[in-house]
C-alpha cells in the first residue's frame, strides 16, 4: 500500500527513532512509505484542555495534509484517537460543511501502526527479532478510545526471541495524561509509583507501549530509580531484526 505516515509532533521532537522504526518497519513489508511534509500537530493538546476552537485550523491543515492518502498511519494512539474522535465534535458549530465531509472521509483511513497491521492488513508476525523479556503497558487512549485490544500484544507474541511477561493492574494509568502530569502532579507521581512497582514486579528488561508520551513518563521514572529498565516504543521492536544485534548486544 501507499502509507502516509503522522509521525506527531511529541515523535518528531523527543523520540525520532520512533518515526525511523516505523518507515523500517512498514517498508519491509513491501509498503510505499510517504511523509507530507505540510503536517503539524494534530491539535490534541488544544482539544483536550477545552481550546476546541483552536483546533480547528489544525483539523483544517491536517486534512489538507493528508486528503490524499490511501491509507495515514501513526505510531501514537493518543493522536489517532483524537482525530477519530474529536476532530467531527469540535467542528459540530463552525457551520463548515466542506470540512465536516472532507473529515468524514479521511478518519476511517487513519490508523495507529498496531491496528493497521493486525486489523488493516491481517498480519501478526513481522519478521521482528527482539531478545528481551518484554511486559506491554496498554495505554490510556489505546485501551480505552481505540480499543486497540490483542492487536499489540498478538504482535509482540509473534517477535522472535521476544520473552512476553503480563503486567498486572495492566488497565491503570501511568499518570501522564498530557497536561494532567503538569497541572495534578502529586496524584501524577502517585499513579506512576504504582505502575512502576508493577512494572519492576515483573522482572522485565523493556515496558512497551504504543505511545512515546507514556513511556517518557514511565520511563523517567524507571531511570530515576536506577532501574536498569528501558521503554522502547511498540514500533522499535518490531522493526528490530537480528542483524540489529551483535553478541546479544543491540547494535
Amino acid at each position: 500500500m501507499r502509507v502516509a505516515l503522522f509521525i506527531t509532533c511529541y515523535n518528531d521532537t523527543l523520540f525520532p527513532q520512533t518515526g525511523i522504526a516505523t518507515v523500517r518497519l512498514l517498508e519491509r513489508l513491501g509498503h510505499t512509505v510517504e511523509f507530507p511534509e505540510d503536517q503539524t500537530c494534530c491539535g490534541q493538546m488544544h482539544s483536550n484542555t477545552g481550546y476546541g476552537d483552536e483546533a480547528i485550523p489544525l483539523i483544517r491543515r491536517f486534512v489538507k495534509a493528508f486528503r490524499d492518502a490511501e491509507v495515514v498511519v501513526s505510531p501514537s494512539s493518543s493522536c489517532v484517537s483524537n482525530i477519530r474522535t474529536a476532530y467531527l465534535r469540535s467542528l459540530v458549530d463552525t457551520g463548515d460543511e466542506a470540512l465536516k465531509r472532507d473529515v468524514a472521509d479521511l478518519v476511517p483511513r487513519v490508523f495507529e501502526l498496531s491496528q493497521f497491521l493486525v486489523e488493516k492488513l491481517g498480519v501478526e508476525d513481522v519478521g521482528a527479532y527482539y531478545p528481551r523479556r518484554v511486559t506491554y503497558h496498554p495505554t490510556c487512549n489505546s485501551l480505552r478510545a481505540l480499543k486497540v485490544g490483542e492487536a499489540p500484544l498478538k504482535l509482540l507474541r509473534a517477535v522472535r526471541g521476544l520473552d512476553l511477561i503480563e503486567l498486572p493492574d495492566a488497565q491503570e494509568c501511568c499518570g501522564f495524561g498530557g497536561t494532567f502530569a503538569v497541572k495534578n502532579e502529586d496524584t501524577s507521581v502517585a499513579m506512576l509509583s504504582d505502575k512502576m512497582r508493577t512494572v519492576l514486579g515483573t522482572r522485565a528488561e523493556i515496558c512497551t507501549a504504543l505511545d512515546s508520551s507514556c513511556l517518557m513518563h514511565i520511563g523517567g521514572g524507571l531511570h530515576r530509580l536506577r532501574s536498569g529498565v528501558r521503554t522502547v516504543h511498540l514500533a522499535e521492536i518490531l522493526a528490530s531484526t537480528e542483524g540489529d544485534f551483535i553478541h546479544g548486544e543491540r547494535r
